[in-house]
């Protein structure tokens, strides 16, 4: 059951890869960089549950913060480069 679910996950991530290659918009596409972040935490510990090995559940979870610091980060030098204004100097 778990790798029918793996599978599925799988299928997700090329869709969310294909919307990311193709979105008419940077958010559209940073949107879908973000779900393949979570699809990614999701098959890590879909794998672990497989394997049994439960501390691949400690690896999803840094995974998952990892996404989440980079996509703010990234969504704040976008927002930076559409105002227009200069990052402020140390």
């Amino acid at each position: 059951m778990y790798s029918v679910a793996a599978l599925g996950i799988l299928v997700v991530i090329g869709l969310a890869l294909a919307r990311a290659f193709l979105g008419p918009t940077v958010y559209d596409r940073i949107l879908a960089v973000n779900m393949v972040g979570t699809k990614t935490v999701l098959l890590i510990a879909v794998y672990g549950f497989l394997t049994d090995r439960p501390e691949f559940l400690d690896i999803a979870i840094v995974y998952a913060l990892i996404n989440f610091v980079g996509i703010i980060a990234v969504l704040k030098f976008v927002r930076r480069l559409a105002d227009g204004t200069q990052p402020e100097e140390l």
